[in-house]
C-alpha cells in the first residue's frame, strides 16, 4: 500500500499547456493577454486532473472559441522559476493548424484576452516575452520533423555521453 504521507510530501511542479497554430502562409497566432505584457500562444495552467492535452483544448475553447487541430506534441519545456513568484514548470506545446474561417470565427473573452495576430515566425520575438520567444524555433523544427522536442527554459541542453 503506498505511503499517503510519503507522496504528500514530494515536490510538486506546476504545469502549462499551449497551442502554436500555424495557418497556411505558415503564420503563428498569438493572443494580448489583459492581465501581463506581451503576446503569448493560446494556452495555460494545466488543471488538477487533466492531462496536457486537454489543458491545451480547454485553453483554446475558452481564449478562442473553438477546438483546435492538433496533430501531436512538438514540445516540453522546462521552465524555471521566475521573479521568485512563478515556481518552476513543465510547459507542454501542441501544433496545429488553423482555418481562415477559424480565424474568422475567434471570440475572445474581453475579461482575459484583448486581441490575437497572427504573425511570421520570425516576427515573433518582437511581440512575445523572451521565455516564449525562445520556444518558436524548436517547435517549428519539431512540427516539421513530425517529433517532439525537449527544452530548458526555451533552449535545447546538450546530451553527452556518460564516461565509464
Amino acid at each position: 500500500m503506498p505511503d499517503a504521507a510519503y507522496y504528500a510530501s514530494l515536490p510538486r511542479t506546476r504545469g502549462a499547456a499551449a497551442a502554436l497554430l500555424l495557418d497556411d502562409l505558415g503564420r503563428v497566432l498569438l493572443v494580448k493577454p489583459t492581465y501581463k505584457d506581451g503576446w503569448f500562444l493560446p494556452g495555460g495552467v494545466i488543471e488538477a486532473g487533466e492531462s496536457p492535452l486537454e489543458a491545451c483544448v480547454r485553453e483554446c475553447q475558452e481564449e478562442l472559441g473553438l477546438v483546435p487541430r492538433l496533430d501531436g506534441l512538438v514540445c516540453v519545456d522546462w521552465a524555471p522559476p521566475r521573479d521568485s513568484v512563478v515556481d518552476a514548470a513543465n510547459v507542454f506545446v501542441f501544433g496545429g493548424a488553423i482555418s481562415g474561417a477559424e480565424i474568422e470565427a475567434i471570440r475572445l473573452p474581453a475579461d482575459e484576452l484583448s486581441d490575437h495576430v497572427l504573425v511570421a515566425p520570425e516576427k515573433v520575438p518582437e511581440l512575445a516575452p523572451s521565455h516564449i520567444s525562445r520556444r518558436m524555433d524548436p517547435c517549428l523544427r519539431g512540427m516539421a520533423e513530425g517529433r517532439a522536442v525537449y527544452l530548458e527554459d526555451g533552449r535545447e541542453p546538450v546530451f553527452g555521453v556518460a564516461e565509464a
